[in-house]
């Protein structure tokens, strides 16, 4: 049966093939100024879509994490050293691609004192810089609970602030191991008490019952969290978790309309969805 859900994927979930001008023009600014994408870090799927429309979702801090979640295809791995030229290349390949709308993301860095925090902050300053009229979306990381470092992220002054919970409580230590569930909410909880648009996502298909989906996106309301993004677990490899279900489209329909019926602001849920999928599109629901 696992052999089979990795295997013979629904039809709704075929993903545009990479290629064309746009996908050489990206790929090519990304490998000019040395950066990397979580969009071939995480083989996601929509890379030929994003890619040919000209965006990309860069992350920063290097290509190898210090977490091994279990859902991710981003390399678990010692991180190499910060590179103190990349906020500027980050601006400049932002530049480069004429984002109006960039996403920021990154490894964890729990090797860091500050999670990373100071070179997510100089990012951030060196994008306004050099794009004053782009919006910059950051996808961070939890920073293990400190609250300066989330403090120097939000200083910034980002336009969305973005951490993703993952998945429900119940499947929290199985998924991530090394985050926790509580922690992730206390960011947005800080994000969203401090007025800015706060944004979280999850993947369905990974074990969870629908009680457990009611109940979370429930507390993500309270705490605060505006936007949603909800899509299919796909499985990187024969090392990560398994798939338990393919989510029908109409399901992920009723829990676009469940989301906006308790206040979300903007749901974007499909089986190909990611955390910044049409991200250029949730702003115009604010």
């Amino acid at each position: 049966m696992e052999q089979l859900l990795m295997a013979r994927k629904p039809s709704w979930l075929r993903a545009k093939i990479p290629g064309g001008a746009a996908y050489n023009e990206i790929r090519n600014i990304v490998s000019l100024y040395h950066l990397h994408t979580v969009c071939e870090s995480a083989l996601c799927p929509n890379i030929g879509e994003c890619w040919g429309r000209k965006t990309a979702t860069l992350m920063i801090l290097g290509d190898r994490c210090t977490r091994s979640c279990r859902f991710c295809a981003v390399t678990t791995a010692k991180p190499l050293g910060v590179d103190p030229e990349e906020p500027k290349n980050v601006a400049l390949a932002i530049q480069a691609m004429g984002l109006k709308y960039a996403v920021i993301t990154s490894v964890a860095r729990d090797d860091l004192k500050d999670g990373g925090a100071d070179i997510w902050a100089k990012t951030i300053r060196e994008v306004r810089a050099l794009n004053p009229h782009t919006k910059i979306e950051v996808l961070i990381p939890d920073f293990r609970g400190n609250r300066e470092s989330l403090r120097k992220v939000l200083e910034a002054k980002p336009d969305v602030l973005n951490h993703n919970v993952e998945t429900v409580p119940r499947l929290q230590k199985l998924v991530r191991p090394q985050a926790r569930y509580d922690r992730s909410l206390e960011v947005l909880k800080t994000s969203a008490k401090e007025g800015f648009l706060t944004k979280t996502g999850l993947m369905l298909g990974i074990g969870e019952t629908e009680k457990e989906i009611e109940s979370t996106l429930l507390e993500l309301r309270q705490v605060g969290v505006q936007i949603l993004t909800l899509g299919q677990y796909l499985r990187p490899s024969k090392n990560h978790l398994p798939i338990d279900r393919w989510v029908h489209p109409e399901e992920f329909q009723s829990w676009k309309e469940y989301g906006l019926k308790i206040g979300f602001s903007h749901v974007e849920s499909g089986p190909l969805v990611r955390s910044s999928y049409h991200a250029d599109e949730h702003l115009k629901h604010q």
